[in-house]
């Protein structure tokens, strides 16, 4: 679907680069790594929540998220979307109950609305994202949730609208090729009572394709978890992803 930028003003200021669909308060923050590594470490924490299951997430995305479990919002990336090249790796602790909803907003990195990066140099491209995440009940060492086709995920934001866009000497999002397309989604989408039936089922993508790298590696991924996004590697840039798992 899209949206004319005449229409949207308002919507644009909620899903600019800076938007937070909760409070960053909310969130557990943990302190990036140190100057120089780009996020190029594995970030361990254990946060301080309730409930009868210790469970252990480890998550790796090209480039940002934001995690809910249950609706509640858990963990924020420790380092910064507006980090050039933030790719890294968290492994992390919580108590939690079953079963478990959990929501993750994924973003790639871009530099505006048209969903370009290094915009104005040479550099000047079409950015491209990924995600993979697995969970592991801490008592038994069963694998509860990993990422692939069984997931939702809704494609938020999509630019540019052609590619051609990259080639512009002054790419605007005012422009056809430019365009992006906007997705509404209710404030609610990371309930647990939450519809999410008509979301489609995540796109698969091979490693091939995503190229992950720092802190990737670092984490031994069950054969189940899959590095998903949207259908559209380089133009989806912002995606609400979900799944309940347990009884």
């Amino acid at each position: 679907m899209y949206f004319s930028p005449k229409h949207v003003t308002a919507f644009l200021l909620a899903i600019a680069i800076g938007f937070s669909a909760a409070p960053a308060a909310s969130f557990a923050q943990k302190p990036p790594p140190p100057p120089g590594g780009k996020g190029q470490d594995l970030n361990e924490s254990k946060i301080d929540t309730q409930g009868a299951h210790a469970v252990l997430g480890e998550v790796w995305v090209d480039n940002w998220f934001k995690l809910y479990i249950n609706g509640k919002p858990l963990l924020e990336d420790s380092v910064s979307i507006r980090t050039e090249r933030s790719f890294n790796a968290e492994r992390f602790e919580f108590n939690t109950d079953f079963p478990m909803t959990i929501a993750f907003e994924f973003r790639d990195f871009m530099e505006d609305e048209t969903g370009l990066e290094y915009i104005g140099t040479r550099r000047q491209q079409m950015g491209d994202g990924g995600a993979i995440a697995q969970f592991t009940d801490l008592a038994s060492g069963k694998l509860l949730a990993a990422t692939g086709s069984d997931w939702r995920c809704i494609t938020v934001q999509s630019a540019p609208a052609d590619t051609s866009c990259e080639r512009e000497r002054n790419p605007d999002v005012s422009m056809t090729n430019c365009a992006q397309s906007l997705a509404e989604v209710p404030s609610n989408w990371t309930a647990p009572s939450f519809d999410d039936s008509s979301w489609p089922k995540a796109s698969v993508h091979t490693a091939h394709d995503v190229r992950p790298k720092d802190g990737y590696d670092r984490i031994a991924w069950d054969k189940a978890a899959k590095l998903i996004w949207g259908p559209d590697l380089q133009k989806d840039n912002i995606l609400y992803c979900r799944v309940t798992v347990g009884g």
